[in-house]
């Protein structure tokens, strides 16, 4: 049954100019770490650098890098925000980068009871960002991390100055057909032994899971899993909030939302993976169709769910674009 679940998951993955459309085709790739602007900022340092804040929510821990205006940094499921750590090495000389991890998924703390809803992950990042004294941010987002984005912006439309949206939910498209196996593992109770299993079997994570979500599932190292997987497996409190974190996201938790969509004076970028299974290129050109600011999309020819650890060069690219900086 395990190994049968583990097929089901290669499919699914886990959960022309600035105002038009421009391709990336990322001829070799090169892994995160690769040259010298990324090659700090391994597991260790991300370590290290975690931070607590203590909210009404737990413990909710974030890495932070660079000072001035703030950005920050959402990321998928069942990844934390190492997702970002390419990025964030190549944008923390413009921005105050901030990568927290959502409650249920990463090194965050959460009471038993506590909701992982979109909803609840909003409310969080709010106290978040006042706990830190950030009234602006610019937000760049990934999988599910783009339903939060789009939420955060319907419930403080004031306080977000730019979006960056990659591959993701949107309203027609949440939760995708490819996640809805993922969401009856976590039913049956079956998805955190499931995920366990990488841990001590690096070919096959790399096989299932990493085969659907990178272009090189080579990306998962005996490191990277260990620093993803550890805190969703490591106590049964753990387990199931993993399993309530994915229930929740039956849901449409965007549902209703284009209408606000279509009212934002933001301006918005998508940098959209085009070989990606979950999330189909139609929805960036929804995004794209909705916000009335919208810069266009980007396509990353080679990028699927989570290219943002593999190109991270294509995100601080189009994010210093629209934030206007060299």
């Amino acid at each position: 049954m395990k190994r049968r679940q583990f097929l089901q998951w290669s499919g699914v993955g886990m959960v022309a100019g600035v105002l038009g459309t421009s391709v990336l085709r990322a001829a070799p790739l090169r892994m995160p770490g690769s040259d010298a602007t990324a090659g700090s900022m391994d597991a260790a340092w991300f370590r290290a650098s975690r931070r607590y804040a203590n909210l009404p929510f737990g413990r909710i821990a974030y890495v932070e890098r660079g000072e001035g205006e703030a950005a920050v940094f959402l990321h998928g499921a069942p990844l934390n925000g190492f997702q970002w750590r390419g990025a964030l090495e190549r944008l923390s000389a413009h921005r105050r980068c901030i990568a927290p991890d959502f409650m249920g998924l990463g090194y965050s703390e959460v009471p038993e009871h506590q909701s992982l809803a979109a909803d609840a992950q909003v409310a969080m990042l709010a106290s978040l960002l006042d706990h830190l004294s950030v009234r602006h941010v610019d937000i760049v987002a990934s999988d599910i991390g783009c339903a939060v984005a789009q939420l955060f912006l319907a419930r403080h439309p004031s306080r977000v100055r730019s979006l960056l949206l990659t591959n993701g939910d949107v309203e027609i498209d949440s939760p995708p057909a490819g996640v809805k196996p993922v969401i009856e593992m976590a039913r049956a109770g079956t998805l955190a032994d499931t995920t366990a299993q990488w841990l001590t079997d690096t070919a096959l994570a790399r096989s299932t899971f990493g085969a659907a979500v990178y272009a090189r599932p080579e990306v998962l190292t005996a490191e990277t899993i260990a620093y993803y997987v550890t805190p969703l497996v490591g106590s049964p409190l753990r387990r199931a909030q993993y399993h309530a974190f994915h229930l929740a996201l039956d849901a449409n938790p965007l549902a209703g939302i284009e209408a606000t969509l279509k009212r934002s004076e933001v301006p918005v970028r998508m940098v959209w993976g085009v070989s990606d299974s979950i999330f189909r290129l139609a929805d960036a050109d929804y995004l794209d169709r909705s916000f009335p600011r919208s810069q266009g999309v980007r396509r990353v020819e080679q990028g699927k769910l989570f290219f943002q650890e593999e190109f991270p060069e294509a995100i601080a690219e189009e994010a210093r674009r629209l934030w206007g900086v060299s």
